[in-house]
């Protein structure tokens, strides 16, 4: 029943995004045209990728799988375009609406997926990476995505996703980049474990014995909250655990995590 609700509520999300976007009385062309933020070429260099076949079309194939939870991602009308709230830039926005500035910032999400698609691990094709935002909106992100390397063009971006819904690769019709239905747990390996990181839990391990112990050929989830401040409070994971005795941003926890289980599948 709670998988039900959750698909509705992305639907719903989904459906109002079109809405907003018709409601501005600017067309897809329009938009592009009148971004500021990122321009269609730079858009294509970001996206220039050899495309080849999805390394995970079976879902018990061993990788980490990594869920970025509680990512800031908002549009907000800025004169004739949208731009991606951020509490840098959108100052007054955010004091109108009385809104919590720890809760815009989608650079902490930019970090941890520079971080996470840099990283051997992703070349090898044994990392996947999801997104969930705090409106219910879930992401796939293919693992040959090239994600932006300034702010500014990531923002243009995810601006455009959040329109459009899918963002696909310059030189051919792939879509990279995508939003996908709720829940989450619907693009899960049926049966691998599931891990909520936060500082707050009462068990430490160290991540390094964490995938040693991990069996070879299974899949595994790691959820990583990618906001300021807080916890994350999901309910399809197994375990909470604290990899370390200090607060860890978002970004080093992908790496800590990228690097235990390079080490692991002796990944150089």
């Amino acid at each position: 029943m709670k998988n039900s609700k959750n698909s509705e509520e992305n639907e719903n999300c989904v459906k109002r995004l079109k809405t907003e976007e018709n409601s501005s009385g600017h067309s897809e062309s329009e938009f592009d045209e009148h971004d500021d933020i990122t321009s269609t070429l730079q858009l294509e260099n970001d996206l220039k990728t050899k495309i080849t076949k999805n390394p995970f079309a079976r879902k018990e194939t061993k990788r980490l799988i990594v869920v970025l939870e509680n990512a800031c991602l908002e549009t907000v009308k800025v004169g004739k375009i949208y731009e991606l709230l951020n509490c840098d830039r959108h100052k007054q926005y955010i004091i109108k609406h009385k809104k919590d500035p720890s809760q815009c910032r989608p650079d902490i999400l930019h970090q941890c997926l520079l971080m996470l698609f840099d990283s051997p691990l992703n070349r090898a094709n044994l990392l996947q990476v999801y997104v969930h935002s705090q409106k219910n909106v879930l992401i796939e992100i293919n693992p040959q995505t090239r994600i932006p390397r300034t702010f500014d063009r990531f923002s243009g971006l995810m601006v455009q996703l959040l329109h459009k819904l899918s963002i696909r690769a310059a030189d051919t019709s792939q879509k990279l980049i995508k939003v996908i239905k709720n829940p989450i747990t619907d693009h899960l390996p049926v049966g691998c474990p599931k891990y909520t990181m936060s500082f707050h839990a009462e068990k430490v391990v160290n991540v390094s014995e964490f995938a040693t112990n991990h069996p070879d050929e299974q899949p595994v989830v790691v959820v990583i909250g990618a906001m300021a401040k807080g916890s994350v409070d999901v309910d399809y994971t197994d375990k909470m655990l604290s990899i370390s005795n200090y607060p860890l941003s978002a970004a080093i926890t992908c790496s800590k995590f990228c690097t235990a289980f390079e080490d692991k599948w002796k990944i150089l």
